[in-house]
């Protein structure tokens, strides 16, 4: 197998545009969020060549691709669009927020104030 035929995972991630930096592309096959051929990756220098499928776990979103070309530079975000391919749909891992969530309501009351009291130290109320 050539050069030309296959390229780091790191380096491909960069490229394409899925990291920001090289650094963060090898974090992501470092910490895990990176399969290749359904085989969890943990070596940014792994070879990968078109025609493989990546599965990337990117924040709260799952994406399964599909290598169509290895690049010879950072290109634009066009250009990056083209090295792979969709195999499905991009999947959310978590939900958004809910908007209904209980709130603390701001600071305590004096009768809450006492209650949390009793609730630290059961035994100072019964001086009284």
């Amino acid at each position: 197998m050539s050069d030309a035929d296959r390229q780091r995972l790191d380096k491909w991630l960069w490229m394409a545009r899925f990291a920001k930096t090289r650094g963060r592309a090898q974090e992501l096959c470092a910490g895990g969020h990176v399969k290749l051929n359904g085989q969890s990756v943990d070596k940014p220098a792994t070879a990968i060549r078109p025609g493989d499928t990546l599965t990337l776990t990117l924040g709260p979103w799952r994406r399964h691709l599909r290598v169509e070309a290895l690049p010879h530079r950072r290109g634009p975000a066009s250009e990056a669009r083209t090295l792979y391919g969709e195999t499905a749909p991009a999947e959310r891992l978590v939900g958004p927020p809910s908007l209904n969530a209980d709130s603390p309501g701001g600071r305590p009351n004096k009768k809450e104030r006492r209650q949390l009291a009793r609730l630290k130290d059961p035994l100072a109320d019964q001086g009284e």
